[in-house]
Formats: C-alpha cells, sequence, structure tokens
C-alpha cells in the first residue's frame, strides 16, 4: 500500500471511530498540515464541519457548542503558532470542566528543531490543561496501527466525558504528501476486517463504560446522621451545567428546611423545580455586615463551583465555624479553606441518597430558619425590583431585569465576565421559566465570549442571548464573522461603558489622574461599524420602551443582532451603590427584630 492511501486508511479509521462514539461536530481553522484531518472529518457524514477562519475564535466557537451539548467536540488546526492559539480556549475548557477534542497537525520528527518552517514544540503544548496528551504515531496502513487508531479515539472521547470533564490533545504528525488517496478496502476477515472496517452494525471500537460517581451507603448515612443535627444550614448551588441537580437540590432543602442560595449558573434558580426555598438576593442582602452576621448556619452544603457573588463568599468566610460540607466530582473547589468535609460523590445521585436517608431518620427542620430566609429573600427582591423600576435612564443592572420579563422558555442568556455575571447575578430574579444559563466561568476571562456564545447559538433550537461588556466584545470582535459564515441566529447585548467598567468598583478607582488610562482604558469606538463588517443588524436604544421593541424583534428574527446600551462608567457606580442601603434599610427595619428573638 503506498504512503497516500495509508494514510487515508489511518486517518479515516480516526474520524470513523470518532464518530462511533459520539462526537457530531468538529470546528477548523485553514492550514495545509492539516490537510488530512479536514478531509476525512469533511467526507465523514455524521461529523458536522464548521469552518473558521480564526485560531484563537475556532477553539472557543468548539467550547460553546461542547459546553450547550455537554459531550465531546472536535478542533483541529495546522502546525504552529496556530495551535498555540487554542490556550485560552484549552485553559477555560480545563478549569469549566468542558470536553474539548483538540487535534493539531505537527512537522513529522525529522523536521523538528532543524529550522524547518512553521515548526514549534508541539508536544504538551497545553501542559497540565489537557486531560490526557497523546503524540500520535505515524500513519501506516497496517491492521496494528488502524486499530491503534480506532483504539486511540475511542479512549479520547471517553477520557474527554469522564468526570472531570476536560479538554485531550492529540498530536498528529503528517509527512508529505498531505492529499491522502482513498483506496478501495481489500477483501479481509477477521482481525483484518476489524482493522479496516471497525465492529460490524456501526458498534464503536471500544466501549468504555462509566457511570456517575455514586455515593456509598455509609458515606450517605454518616452525612444525613451529621445534617439531621444541624437544623440551621444553607445550601449553596454554584455555578454547574446539569439540570438534574434543581429537583434533587429542592427535594434535600425540603427535608433539611435549608434555604437554597442559588447562582444563576447554578442551573437551579430558575425552572419548573419547586422553588419554595430558593433564595436569589443574597447578593444584595448579605452585603450588610449586620444581616450577614445574625444569620448564623450550622451547616453549608455546597454544590458547583465556587459562587460568582462575593458578598456570598465573604458570608461563608465570616462563618467559618459551620460545618462546610463541599460536593464536587471529583476536584477540590474551595479557594477559602473552609471545607470540614470534601465528598467526592455524582451532587445529583448525593442529594437525592441523602434526601431519601434523611426522611427515614429523626430530622426535624427549623421552620422558623428557612421562613427568616425567604422573608429577607422577598423583602430585598421587591426592594431591588422597586429602585430599579425607578431608574429610566440606561442602566446596566436592569438590563438584566428587564430580559427576565423577556425571555422565552427554554432560551439560554449567556453572560459575559466582569460586570455582566455579576449584574445578572444581582439582578436577574428566579421564575418557574425554563431558561439555561451559561458563561465562561473557568478562568473567567473576557476573551473568546462572542465566539463561545456563538458556538452555543449554533447547537441550541431555542434563542440564546449574549449580554457583554464593551472591552470584551472588543476582544473577539472576529468571532462574529461565525454568525454570516453560519447563518446562526442570537441576540448580543452590548453594555457599552466605553472601558473597563468594574474597575471603577475597585480600590483602582481612587487613583484619579491614573485611573483612566491604566484602568478605566476608554477606547471611544463605535460599534455599529464593526456590526456593519460582519453584516449584523445593529441598534443602539437608550430608553427602556425601545430596550424591549429592539430584543422582541431580534429574538422573532432569524439572524444575530446586535443591541448596544450605552451607559456612563461613574453613574453606573453610582446607581448600584444607590441600591445597596435600600436594601438593607428595608430588611433590617421588618426583618431584624425577628432574628434577635
Amino acid at each position: 500500500m503506498d504512503y497516500q492511501a495509508a494514510l487515508a486508511a489511518y486517518v479515516g479509521a480516526f474520524v470513523d471511530e470518532l464518530a462511533r462514539a459520539g462526537v457530531r461536530h468538529a470546528c477548523f481553522a485553514p492550514g495545509s498540515r492539516s490537510t488530512p484531518l479536514v478531509l476525512a472529518l469533511a467526507r465523514e457524514p455524521r461529523i458536522r464541519l464548521w469552518d473558521h477562519l480564526d485560531e484563537r475564535s475556532t477553539a472557543f466557537f468548539a467550547l460553546g457548542l461542547a459546553k450547550a451539548l455537554r459531550e465531546p467536540v472536535a478542533v483541529v488546526c495546522t502546525s504552529g503558532t496556530a495551535a498555540a492559539n487554542f490556550l485560552p480556549a484549552v485553559v477555560e475548557a480545563h478549569y469549566s470542566r468542558v470536553p474539548l477534542l483538540v487535534l493539531t497537525a505537527d512537522r513529522p520528527p525529522e523536521l523538528r528543531d532543524m529550522g524547518a518552517p512553521q515548526a514549534i514544540d508541539q508536544l504538551r503544548l497545553y501542559g497540565s490543561y489537557a486531560k490526557w496528551f497523546v503524540e500520535v504515531a505515524l500513519p501506516e496502513g497496517t491492521p496494528l496501527l488502524l486499530r491503534y487508531a480506532r483504539a486511540l479515539a475511542a479512549r479520547a472521547a471517553a477520557t474527554a466525558r469522564e468526570e472531570p470533564a476536560g479538554p485531550v490533545h492529540l498530536n498528529f504528525p503528517f509527512r508529505e504528501p498531505l492529499i491522502p488517496l482513498a483506496a478501495e478496502p481489500p477483501d479481509v476477515s477477521g482481525p483484518e476486517a476489524l482493522a479496516w472496517l471497525g465492529r460490524p452494525d456501526g458498534e464503536p471500537f471500544a466501549r468504555v463504560l462509566a457511570g456517575p460517581r455514586q455515593p456509598s451507603a455509609a458515606l450517605v448515612r454518616d452525612l444525613a446522621e451529621l445534617l439531621a443535627g444541624l437544623p440551621r444550614g444553607v445550601i449553596v448551588a454554584g455555578p454547574q451545567p446539569d439540570e438534574a441537580l434543581a429537583p434533587a437540590l429542592a427535594r434535600l432543602a425540603a427535608t433539611l428546611g435549608y434555604p437554597i442560595l442559588a447562582d444563576p449558573l447554578s442551573q437551579v434558580r430558575c425552572g419548573p423545580h419547586d422553588r419554595d426555598l430558593v433564595v436569589d438576593a443574597y447578593d444584595a442582602f448579605l452585603r450588610d455586615p449586620e444581616i450577614a452576621g445574625a444569620l448564623s448556619p450550622q451547616a453549608v452544603l455546597r454544590f458547583g463551583a465556587i459562587p460568582t457573588s462575593k458578598p456570598l463568599l465573604l458570608y461563608l468566610e465570616r462563618h467559618a465555624g459551620a460545618q462546610q460540607i463541599v460536593v464536587d466530582p471529583a476536584g477540590w473547589p474551595d479557594p477559602l479553606h473552609l471545607a470540614s468535609h470534601v465528598v467526592h460523590a455524582d451532587p445529583a445521585a448525593l442529594a437525592e441518597a441523602l434526601a431519601t436517608q434523611l426522611a427515614g431518620i429523626d430530622c426535624r427542620p427549623d421552620p422558623g430558619w428557612s421562613e427568616l430566609w425567604r422573608s429577607i429573600d422577598m423583602r430585598a427582591r421587591a426592594t431591588i425590583r422597586e429602585e430599579v423600576e425607578r431608574i429610566q435612564e440606561p442602566f446596566e443592572g436592569r438590563v438584566f431585569a428587564e430580559l427576565a420579563a423577556l425571555l422565552p422558555d427554554g432560551a439560554t442568556l449567556f453572560a459575559g465576565n466582569s460586570m455582566p455575571v455579576r449584574d445578572l447575578d444581582t439582578f436577574f430574579p428566579g421564575s418557574g421559566h425554563r431558561l439555561r444559563f451559561l458563561a465562561n466561568r473557568g478562568a473567567n476571562g473576557i476573551d473568546g465570549v462572542v465566539s463561545t456564545a456563538l458556538g452555543a447559538a449554533a447547537a441550541l433550537p431555542a434563542p440564546l442571548i449574549l449580554v457583554i461588556g464593551d472591552l470584551s466584545f472588543y476582544h473577539d470582535m472576529n468571532g462574529l464573522l461565525a454568525a454570516r459564515r453560519h447563518g446562526l441566529r442570537a441576540t448580543i447585548v452590548l453594555l457599552n461603558n466605553d472601558g473597563g467598567g468594574i474597575f471603577s468598583f475597585l480600590p483602582q478607582a481612587e487613583h484619579g489622574e491614573q485611573f483612566e488610562r491604566l484602568f478605566g482604558t476608554p477606547h471611544g469606538l463605535d460599534f455599529r461599524h464593526a456590526a456593519a463588517l460582519y453584516g449584523l443588524a445593529f441598534t443602539r436604544v437608550e430608553s427602556w420602551p425601545a430596550f424591549r421593541e429592539a430584543v422582541r424583534a431580534s429574538l422573532a428574527g432569524d439572524s444575530v443582532s446586535v443591541i448596544e446600551v450605552p451607559t456612563e462608567r461613574a453613574r453606573n457606580v453610582e446607581l448600584h451603590r444607590r441600591i445597596w442601603p435600600a436594601v438593607a434599610q428595608a430588611v433590617r427595619g421588618a426583618v431584624l427584630p425577628a432574628m434577635r428573638r
């Protein structure tokens, strides 16, 4: 068999097994050295191939697809700095536990470290951010190497999926010629048929049998006995993607009488599950030291990643003496170093098992405790609503209050990092609507957000709304090309305060003359031109009726549109800081006497 036929058989076997392993999407940026992989993917009808022009945007788009689907997505590039441009998305995939199959093409060994063009050291290029790295064998058409290619694909997909999910890096060295010339498979049987054709009936070459990490009966019993003796506790639901956790936590909360402090990214704040004990205004009322001090828990049950809200984190730190139980399938998400127990188990399975176990023992919730939290939350949320409705000028916080009333059932809200995700936490109230919330909260970077959100939009049938700040939008404007290139549907709400708005809330804002140049960084850009460059509709709104009209029109459309809300940084800070004392006063005056009794 000549080299080009062997190359076709080798990469064909690998791609065939990716499809058998359930991979349905692959993204690529064009290049020469990756030709064998891209051609094989283009010929595979079970995998949709998404073409892009820029590697950084490509990788973030793949991240968005995988984040929305919760399934591995392949991303392919040529050799050299193209592979280095994947790094930011690989880092985010690692920390947010998103399964990615990173397939980098490379020069063969004889061209490395010899001054050959576009040849860099790609071995373990992503370091510890890749769950698994393989320097793939050079292509051959032998039965052994074809079986190797199939097993490699099966293992890579399984490794990316396994908890904690994350990126896998396979580095493919290819010699020239790079065009695979497919030949008819030989008339083979037995082991050779397995290598050339794979298993019969489309079965995967290697089935990897893995399930959620179930808690043991002894673990559940011991935890239940501990919690049964601690009637004043809270459940903290941090960012996580599993919608099955919400009903399980609702059942556990009802059994224990614990309120659920639900980060919007937990998928617990909104939905058709029992929300009777869901608390969503904690970011506002826990800012008050007196209130935070009076709500003293005996136990904290933490599910998901570290929550977004800084007041909530300070509250947990303030009550470090409580039994703080961190539940995670495999990691140790405890940056405050407060955990008294770290439980490695499937979160939803553990919550269900605990609720069942507690129902069979003498668990006596304190109804006054949960009622106190509910009363505080209702008053805080009502005050936030009243204060926000008084603000008729463009205000970043009100954007989320308005969207809460505008989003249809089944929609996805993707929050940009920096201020948008924080304002989502504060101003988006819980509801019975089935909504999904996404963000890049692994490494919390402001780069790649447009591309990630559009990747998620490509995977989802229901509307997606991205709320993003102007600097983050600027970082990833080239990601907008995917909207036109692939006919995507999404709404981008652009909060434009002409700079780094979050710094106005931080101590850096006190540095007068140097602040604007070093931290505020005004850019003075008119983003209308960026939208026009990519053929997107653009609307600048300066009133709330206009905002509602623009959002409704975009949701009813079939393309990507940009709705800009211009705000002023200093005024935005002032309006935020006007709300917190009003919330504290409303809660203290009505509820603190009950706390002291």
